[in-house]
């Protein structure tokens, strides 16, 4: 999914192609007259090429290759648009191509996914579409709708956009918790001071992002998934500035009936599956003194556990890297590097007969114009899918993200 800012979806200063902040230059300046009316709209496209170039288990099929995806985003500030105290309306409608989710299936085998924007062939669907705004005062806010989970808890600000950061899914989302599709649900947050915040949240754990969510969350099963998050934000002192940071501990509960695979097969399952995650991560080398410039070295960790019986993947971590500005004059570019594994149950060994899968991935991600980005990666994937018969893979992309 992108977030466009603000920025990036107002009139360009530089009237330039090459210079605009979008290719459109605010579509033709219809953003700025919406921006009066406290409307925001964003359009982009992401379109990724990856190939399986030695091992895993095909280097020959060619179907998932190419995979693309577009976001439209609206943003309503309820003062503006309506004379509201506070609030805003936010709504995402998402689309994708081709039939096949990634080269995982014909190529990889991978557990985790290799490419995390790979949906499939989806029309024009919207995903998201809830209200958020403060509940009493402004340390207490509320979203409630249609939302994306995964969006809003182990969230970390260098592994967490499939678009822009990592394309590998390990990197984007711990597998150990199973978040629902986008769902109707509700979240809660409550900023008990400047530094420590303590979030809670539900939603319907039947959830199909395709569909509006009202059947499944009111008329079946009362399936919901819970998320309980707090942490704290650091900034670290340094020779230019403040350096930001966040650490965060979570709880979750799923209430569907499940188990890992194996079990699966032989009928049984079990209700009330529990875990709990880490997620960290924190600016380390700042380049200069300018507070809104985010140039330099950042880090983080992630770590998730989830229980045997009822999940093929029990304990994750990953810890990576990323640097903006590392060359000099490309003070937009990113390189980031990251390493991920994932344990299988022993109780789905079957399945799973290798104990682990690693993932290891470099990306660069280079602006060619304000409203045009390349990135290369290439991905390492150590006992792919948790197959003793398939080879260690390798696997190059490129993605191209457009802004209009």
């Amino acid at each position: 999914m992108i977030l466009l800012s603000s920025a990036g979806i107002c009139q360009a200063e530089n009237d330039s192609i090459w210079g605009r902040k979008t290719l459109t230059g605010g579509f033709w300046g219809l953003n700025d007259q919406l921006a009066d009316k406290g409307i925001e709209l964003g359009f982009g496209i992401t379109s990724i090429y990856q190939a399986n170039v030695k091992g895993g288990t095909s280097t020959h099929a060619r179907r998932g290759r190419h995979s693309g995806s577009y976001d439209l985003e609206l943003s309503a500030d309820l003062r503006k648009l309506l004379g509201l105290e506070s609030g805003s309306i936010y709504m995402l409608v998402e689309g994708g191509w081709p039939d096949a989710e990634g080269i995982d299936a014909a190529s990889v085998g991978s557990a985790f996914g290799v490419n995390a924007d790979a949906i499939g062939n989806q029309g024009t669907v919207v995903k998201e579409l809830y209200y958020h705004g403060p509940v009493f005062n402004d340390r207490l806010t509320l979203m409630i709708g249609k939302i994306d989970f995964t969006g809003v808890f182990d969230a970390t600000a260098y592994a967490d956009d499939e678009c822009t950061q990592f394309l590998n899914a390990a990197f984007v989302d711990d597998p150990t918790i199973p978040f629902p599709d986008y769902s109707l649900g509700a979240v809660l947050n409550w900023d008990i001071t400047d530094s420590w915040y303590l979030m809670g949240g539900v939603a319907d754990a039947q959830a199909d992002g395709r569909e509006t969510g009202f059947s499944t969350t009111f008329h079946d099963e009362d399936y919901f998934f819970y998320a309980l998050e707090t942490g704290i934000t650091l900034k670290l002192n340094s020779a230019n500035g403040e350096m930001p940071g966040t650490y965060r501990i979570g709880l979750w509960n799923d209430s569907q009936p499940k188990a890992n695979t194996d079990y699966a097969d032989a009928g049984k399952s079990y209700r009330d599956d529990i875990g709990f995650y880490l997620s960290f991560d924190q600016m380390l080398a700042k380049e200069n003194s300018d507070p809104e410039d985010s140039q330099g070295l950042g880090g983080f960790f992630r770590y998730g556990y989830a229980p045997s019986k009822k999940n093929d993947i029990t304990n994750f971590w990953s810890l990576g890297f990323q640097y903006q500005g590392l060359l000099d004059g490309r003070d937009d570019d990113v390189l980031g590097v990251g390493f991920a594994q994932g344990f299988f149950s022993d109780t789905a060994s079957s399945t799973y007969p290798a104990d682990y899968e690693s993932a290891l991935e470099v990306y660069y991600n280079a602006q060619v114009t304000p409203w045009f980005n390349l990135s290369p990666s290439l991905q390492y994937a150590a006992n792919p899918g948790g197959s003793n018969a398939a080879k260690d893979a390798v696997i190059f992309g490129l993605r191209a993200q457009i802004t209009f």
